[in-house]
Parts: C-alpha cells; structure tokens; sequence
C-alpha cells in the first residue's frame, strides 16, 4: 500500500507539473523589447504634435524609410511626447512602433483618412453594412515580428463621432478598428492604453503566436461594439493582466461570421490563454457567437475580475455557423453586479445553413459572484448538440431571478454548485470518466484504483477531449 500511495504521489505530481509547463508554454512572455540596431523618430519626417496637423503623410513615410532595415535586425519607429493626429498607417515586419509615456496617438475624426479594405474572408461581409471596411487606425498584414509598445502611451481612436453615425445610420460603410494585424505571426502589444476606438479595439486576425499584455482599454459604457481584445481565427495567443472597461465585450474569441464566410475560408481559433484581466463592459469574456465552421477550442483563462456587466461568461455558438466549441476552462473568477453569470447557447441566431454547432467539453470552477441577476442559463436547441458542460466550486451570492437557472436542451454535470442549477446539469461529476474538461486535482485524487489514476491523468493531458 504504502509504494502504491508513493506512485500515487509521484503521478499526480507529475500531473501537477505537466498542467503547470503547459499554462507556461501557452502563454510564456514573448521578447516584448527585442533590440533594434535602427531607429527613427517620427518628428525626422516633418510629423508634428499639436493635435491639429494630420501626420498620415509622415507616418506613412517613416514606415517606408525603415522597410530598408527589415533584414538587418529591424527597426524602430520612435513616437515623443505629443498629440499625432494621423488617418490610417500600415507596419512592416521586424519593426517595433514604441511611445513616449506621453504620447498620443490620435485618429482622425475624417472617414477619408481611414481607407475602404475588402471585407474579411470569413465574414464576407462588413459587420455594420453589407459593403467594405475602414481600415483600422494601425494596420498590418502578413507580418513576422512586430511590437506595439510604450511606457504607458495612447492610442486614442476620437470613436465619439463614429458612435454617433453608427447610431444614426449615416455611415457608408463599417467602422474601423484601433488595431487590426492579419496572417501575421509574432505579435507584441503591450504597456499602452488605447482609448475610444470606433469599433472593436484590437483585432488580430489569421494570426498566430500572439502576445498582448500590460495594456488598458477604455471607451464609454454605452459605446456600441466596442469589444476590448478580439482574436480571431488565431491560435497560440496570450492575453494577460490588462484592464477594460467599454460599452461591449472586454474579450471575444471569434473564427469568422456564422456562414458567411462560407467552409472554404473559415480557419479556427485554438490554444488561447487569457490571464489576470479586470474590468467591467457590456459583457465579460466570450467565446463566440462569431464562430462560423471554423470552430474554437482548447481555451484556457482564469485570474478574471468582472463587475457591471450585462454576462459575466458567455459562450455562444449560432446554428447557421456550425463548427464548435469546445474544450474549454474558466477558473478562479471574481463576478460583481453582473446580469447573468453564465450564457451556454447552442444554436441561437442568424439563418441560412442547417449545420448545428457543437458544444462539448466546458469546465468552469472556483467562482465567487455577488449581486448577481440570474445564475445561468445554458440553452440548446433540438437536435443540437449542447453537452459535458460541468461547473465545480461555484458560489453565487444574493441572485435575484426565480428560478435561478434557465436550461434547455444540454446536459451537463455540477458539483458544489449554489444556487443548485437545473436538473440536466445536476448529475454528479463521474470520477473515472473524462467527460468536463480539466477537473479539480483534489477530486482526481480521490479514487485508489488504477484505471481512475489513469483517468485522472488523462484529463490533465492539455486539449484533451
């Protein structure tokens, strides 16, 4: 017994460091300040920062000059003290854009400053009006190591007057984003406040290897769809300690629009940690509802502190889209007037493809809420497939709605759990069954046999499922 208990102990050790190495590798801290033998301040191109002259020209420029450099270990563009007024500018790879502590980036309230660009792939559309898009404020495609940096800068997007036309129906086409990075590989955002974009803040799209941290996000609370950090169709992509505060969702992980894009183009978004992010939104961390047939799974956040909020975690598939969602886990959250704590669909919105989505493998523990509306609802569809969704360690404080959880269609699992959900997620979690997705080590360790030891270290085992 006792060199049992002695395997035991060295197993689930080793469980332990194998969960541990993976967190590390998924969301390491990249090489945010690589070295650049050339640099360049944007005031040697004629740029100036009074707030009122348009630097588009110098921006555009001062990029064109250090495209030189790019073989030649890269390039700096170097932004001082100042407001610098520009449209829209495009990055090259090996290139660092880095600001002063007091720099401001301001963007152009003149839509021509901002160019119309086709439509994603995957949307086939733009999300505002059927036509093209502006093009964000800082733009870059098919990139290979690029930094957005600063000791603390702004990037300021003027939204307000785009806030306006998008209420009023006067735009032409869909607004732009602050940061927008496609197929790129390598990409660093960090220490920088971006303020008032005019639609979603930062969009990387088709890219992978994706290191955003240290950054503040902020917009008006009835700003509309103005999401914090969206990555889309992404993979290998850390989102760690930032602060967000916007009229949308602080964080969105998306692989294209439903159908739209069509099976042809959709590309799914995998392996995305997102870590020590505090704010308060529209909505809190979601996966989805864009998730066309690409899919998204193998997403791991925790350390989330979410208040004032319309969701606290929300995981949305659409019928029209197909695809899925799924091995996923949310931990250690801290929730705070917060409408509905959980939203689980599977099959809500849109029309067009018969395809129902799949949503499977869902874990979320370890989470404190006060003050919260309505514990859950976890909804599918007929026909659907809404299943595996299991919470662990879940107290929910002063929840106002009668009944407290709304379900429908799924099935799921729960332990520890008030108030008590719905009777389809009330099963007990099976011990020696791999059905939730990275399970509380302490209740793995339970079971003395081997065939729940190997269980156990099966649902250790990264992107299982």
């Amino acid at each position: 017994m006792r060199r049992f208990s002695t395997l035991l102990s060295a197993l689930l050790i080793a469980a332990a460091i194998h969960e541990a190495r993976w967190a590390a590798a998924s969301c390491r801290r990249a090489k945010s300040d690589p070295v650049r033998p050339h640099s360049v301040s944007i005031t040697e191109f004629g740029a100036v920062g009074d707030g009122v002259t348009l630097n588009t020209k110098a921006f555009q420029n001062a990029i064109f000059y250090l495209h030189s450099f790019a073989d030649k270990g890269g390039a700096q563009l170097f932004v001082p003290a100042g407001k610098w007024l520009t449209g829209s500018f495009s990055l090259i790879s090996h290139l660092t854009l880095s600001l002063d502590k007091d720099a401001v980036i301001l963007g152009s309230t003149d839509p021509s400053d901002w160019p119309i660009v086709d439509p994603l792939p995957s949307y086939g559309q733009g999300k505002d009006l059927p036509r093209g898009r502006h093009q964000s404020l800082i733009f870059g495609s098919h990139l290979t190591d690029v930094v957005i940096t600063g000791g603390n800068g702004t990037v300021d997007g003027q939204g307000g007057v785009w806030w306006e036309w998008a209420r009023n129906h006067i735009l032409n086409f869909t607004r732009p984003h602050l940061v927008e990075l496609m197929h790129s590989t390598g990409v660093v955002i960090s220490d920088l406040t971006f303020k008032n974009s005019p639609f979603w803040a930062i969009h990387p799209v088709y890219c992978s290897q994706v290191l955003i941290q240290n950054i503040t996000i902020l917009a008006a609370p009835d700003s509309p769809n103005t999401d914090g950090i969206d990555p889309d169709s992404s993979c290998n992509v850390c989102i760690k300690d930032c602060y967000i505060s916007t009229g949308d969702d602080l964080i969105v992980v998306k692989s294209g629009w439903d159908d739209h894009g069509g099976a042809a183009t959709a590309r799914p978004s995998f392996n995305i940690t997102i870590t020590q992010i505090t704010g308060s939104g529209g909505g809190g961390i979601t996966l989805g509802s864009e998730t066309s047939s690409g899919g998204i799974s193998d997403i791991r956040a925790d350390g989330l502190r979410l208040s004032n909020s319309k969701s606290g975690i929300a995981i949305r598939a659409a019928a029209t889209g197909g695809g899925y969602i799924r091995n996923i886990l949310i931990s250690g959250v801290t929730m705070t007037n917060v409408e509905t704590a959980f939203v689980i669909t599977g099959g809500g919105g849109g029309g067009g493809l018969a395809e129902l989505p799949l949503v499977k493998s869902i874990t979320i523990r370890d989470v404190v809420g006060e003050n919260i509306k309505q514990a859950g609802i976890v909804e599918g569809i007929e026909g659907g497939s809404l299943r595996d969704i299991c919470f662990s360690n879940i107290a929910l404080n002063n929840v106002k709605s009668e009944p407290p959880w709304r379900c429908s269609y799924s099935e799921g699992y729960s332990d520890r759990v008030s108030p008590e959900p719905c009777p389809p997620l009330r099963n007990p979690i099976p011990i020696n069954s791999s059905v939730c997705y990275w399970l509380d080590r302490r209740r793995r360790a339970q079971p003395l046999n081997g065939s729940h030891l190997i269980s156990a270290l099966v649902e250790f085992a990264p992107f299982a499922g």
